[in-house]
């Protein structure tokens, strides 16, 4: 049995048995027996020689009884350590623009007597940073990373802000300055686009130590298309029309002097198809028909025919369900791949019957009234250290998109950092707003960013309901793990709408959250477009023109909004469908999903006399445009061959689909079936150019490690979580004297004393019986005294 008493902040003192002290009494009681015998005798000591010795025999007893007692203090102080210092030298291509800094780094922190371990975590054109930090964290090490940040394979950087946090270990990296200038181009546009149909390429520019704007030319099949300038993170557009059949080249070419050339030509295969066939059907003459000759090759038909073969698309305007023809081979025609517009008009939708006819399963809107609807959303709120400096803006916003939903919707809210915390569980919104609004307020910030695990707890929260995660964050955190996660929340119908907030927001990371589950992305500044989505009858939303809803999709991506056609149908967006566009009043105008293999867009919005209005005039007419060329989808999808080969890069493996009645044969590439007479085939390009696989022209570019440059945010916010610093090149001296202080740690620290007791019985007694041998020596005893 233990007994331990505090005796201030920090001191506990104690014993780990109390059994000992039964033994006490006896032992006093036999010493004072044996002191006691003879003393009446002729030559026995006298009665103050005898109490002496019984005092110190019993004090004898009690220490050895407390010895065995194990007496211990328990008590927290500082110890010191032995500092080390492990740096992490990324020798990766991007890190030439560079100069070298690790040589004179580890001269100067050995110099102060800190021993230096020095890892290489990149090499050539592969940086697995997150790999290389992991495997060389210490237990309250400390960790320099000499990188630029720039991940191209292995794990990410929050997982490696993870494991450093797991183990109280820190990471700093070193203040990079680039004396050399360093550019990268890319071109982003369709691969595949019809003959006569205007297309749009865009080339931007990447760099660091860029001073000014750098010269750029564009060449389609060798004859210059534009000449311009780039200035870094900027971007040139360029619009070109495809008259012939057949492959075609897109080259951006930056001109003047930089560390790399391999990145100053960057290369766009266009494979160039006739234009698709499309059916239009309707029982009236409407401008759409002849705006649609103008793009496609297009036939006319009052009802859908029973043979819909050879055709990529049908548009359905103003047609009552009764009148649609064929609608069998319709529903046959989509789900084996073909697209289905459906224009809606006085004679469509509602006013049409569609709700009890065999086309509304088809279509990505309900008929009915447009303002209900209920939906199950969590907000999940980005509360990590990279957020910590803004957790004001972040609780704003989460305030205001609160106010954008209506009061039918259930509302749950999850708060993450490298965990999720539940916030509040999923309720009915309009009695529990400010209940839910109060919680949010009260959050806190800390610790690494790890969206991919902020996901699994909105999901979690969900159940088994499928519903819609509103992600607040500043996207600072590798890409990979989220968007994995994302897009298996997509697989399961719950989709991530996700808003930007913060003053370094990762843009390009949150956008792509979003579309891999199918949601859309928002800037702080725009969730009242929130209200088109989940507003309600509560909370309506009012406009001037069509609005857009989702933006960055196929329909909506490049495209102004000037018209207000006036009237629309009444639907209600399904769930698992895109709304792309929506009313002045808030009500569906543009609606899209996937139906089987095929594509469905329907166009609710129109004018007083029944026609699409400004939606035919520029600058509209370019999401009618969009919305069809959605619906016909992949124009060679009917073809044989090479039907799409992966965008390229130099040393990664790249994909090519294959469509044809046999498993095609090519050098270096492995191919494996994936559905009917549709092969999937995987290969690595070693050059730059244009190349031709199986007759089929594509383009390789670069590879992934030269296209950006300069130090990562995902870097800055593993220092950041790991309560890192950073230092400049010269800043050995203070590296060395952080690991110092690091690894000086408080402990708590036992301390057994028995050692101690033992000790002074053994000194008392030497004492006793050298003063005993002192007394006789000098005559005033003898030895036989009596005493024991």
């Amino acid at each position: 049995m233990a007994v331990s008493y505090t005796v201030a902040e920090g001191l506990t003192v104690g014993i780990e048995h109390l059994w000992p002290l039964a033994a006490l009494p006896v032992a006093v009681g036999l010493l004072a027996y044996l002191v006691r015998r003879g003393e009446a005798g002729p030559r026995s000591a006298s009665n103050r020689s005898r109490r002496l010795l019984l005092a110190s025999r019993v004090l004898i007893v009690c220490l050895l009884v407390l010895a065995a007692m194990e007496p211990y203090t328990v008590q927290t102080r500082e110890t010191p350590g032995e500092p080390s210092v492990t740096i992490l030298s990324d020798e990766s291509a991007s890190m030439d623009v560079y100069g070298n800094t690790t040589e004179s780094l580890v001269t100067q922190i050995e110099g102060e007597g800190v021993p230096v371990t020095r890892a290489t975590v990149g090499s050539g054109s592969t940086s697995r940073i997150g790999d290389g930090v992991v495997a060389n964290l210490r237990q309250n090490g400390t960790v320099v990373v000499v990188s630029d940040g720039r991940v191209t394979d292995g794990r990410s950087l929050s997982v490696a802000a993870e494991e450093a946090a797991s183990l109280n270990a820190t990471v700093h990296r070193v203040r990079l300055r680039s004396p050399r200038t360093e550019r990268a181009v890319s071109i982003s546009g369709p691969a595949t686009v019809s003959r006569g149909v205007p297309s749009q390429y865009v080339v931007s520019l990447q760099g660091v130590n860029v001073d000014g704007p750098v010269p750029v030319t564009v060449t389609i099949d060798g004859e210059t298309a534009t000449e311009g300038e780039l200035r870094p993170n900027g971007t040139l557009t360029v619009e070109h029309t495809f008259e012939e059949i057949g492959s075609h080249r897109v080259t951006a070419t930056l001109d003047g002097e930089d560390v790399y050339a391999r990145n100053d030509v960057f290369y766009r295969s266009v494979r160039v198809v006739e234009q698709p066939d499309v059916l239009y059907v309707s029982p009236g003459e409407y401008p759409l028909r002849n705006y649609l000759d103008s793009l496609y090759n297009v036939s006319t038909a009052s009802t859908v025919p029973g043979d819909l073969d050879g055709y990529s698309a049908v548009v359905v305007q103003d047609t009552p369900s009764a009148n649609l023809g064929n609608v069998t081979a319709l529903q046959e025609f989509v789900i084996n791949g073909g697209g289905l517009v459906v224009a809606g008009g006085d004679n469509a939708y509602e006013n049409g019957g569609y709700q009890q006819s065999s086309v509304a399963p088809m279509l990505p809107v309900s008929v009915g009234n447009a303002t209900g609807g209920e939906s199950n959303i969590v907000l999940l709120v980005d509360v990590s250290g990279s957020a910590e400096g803004g957790l004001s803006v972040q609780k704003a916003v989460a305030l205001d998109v609160l106010d954008q939903l209506g009061d039918g919707n259930q509302v749950g809210v999850v708060a993450f950092n490298h965990n999720a915390y539940r916030v509040a569980e999923m309720q009915q919104l309009g009695p529990n707003r400010e209940g839910v609004a109060d919680k949010i307020r009260r959050l806190n910030s800390g610790g690494a960013t790890d969206i991919a695990v902020g996901l699994q707890g909105a999901d979690e929260l969900l159940g088994d309901s499928e519903g819609t995660i509103i992600l607040l964050s500043d996207g600072q955190d590798d890409l990979g793990p989220p968007a994995a996660v994302a897009n298996q929340l997509g697989r399961e119908g719950t989709r991530v709408v996700s808003v930007g907030v913060g003053k370094r927001v990762g843009v390009a990371t949150m956008r792509q959250i979003a579309s891999e589950s199918g949601g859309s992305y928002f800037a702080a500044d725009e969730t009242e477009r929130l209200r088109l989505l989940f507003g309600g009858t509560s909370r309506r939303y009012q406009g001037e023109n069509l609005t857009i809803v989702t933006e960055g999709t196929f329909i909506t991506s490049g495209v102004e909004l000037t018209a207000n056609p006036g009237q629309a149908n009444k639907v209600q967006v399904k769930p698992g469908a895109d709304y792309q566009v929506a009313t002045a009043d808030g009500t569906p105008a543009i609606t899209s999903w996937r139906f089987g293999l095929g594509r469905v867009v329907s166009i609710t919005a129109y004018g007083s006399d029944g026609t699409l209005d400004g939606l035919l005039e520029r600058p509209d007419s370019l999401v009618l445009t969009k919305s069809v060329n959605y619906a016909v989808g992949d124009p060679t999808r009917t073809q044989t061959g090479v039907t799409s080969v992966g965008d390229a890069r130099v040393g990664s493996p790249t994909t090519l689909t294959f469509q044809g009645d046999s498993r095609p044969e090519a050098a270096k590439v492995s191919f494996r079936q994936i559905g009917e007479g549709r092969y999937r085939g995987e290969f690595t390009p070693r050059e730059a150019g244009y190349r031709t696989v199986l007759d089929t022209e594509y383009a390789a570019n670069y590879p992934v490690e030269y296209a950006a440059f300069g130090q990562s945010e995902a870097l800055s916010t593993l220092v950041g979580t790991t309560g890192g610093q950073v230092f400049g090149p010269n800043q050995g001296e203070a590296i060395a004297r952080e690991a110092r202080q690091k690894s000086t740690r408080v402990r708590t620290v036992r301390d057994t004393w028995d050692w101690l007791a033992l000790l002074g019985a053994l000194a008392l007694f030497t004492g006793e019986v050298v003063a005993r041998r002192v007394q006789v020596y000098r005559g005033r005893t003898t030895l036989e005294s009596g005493l024991p």
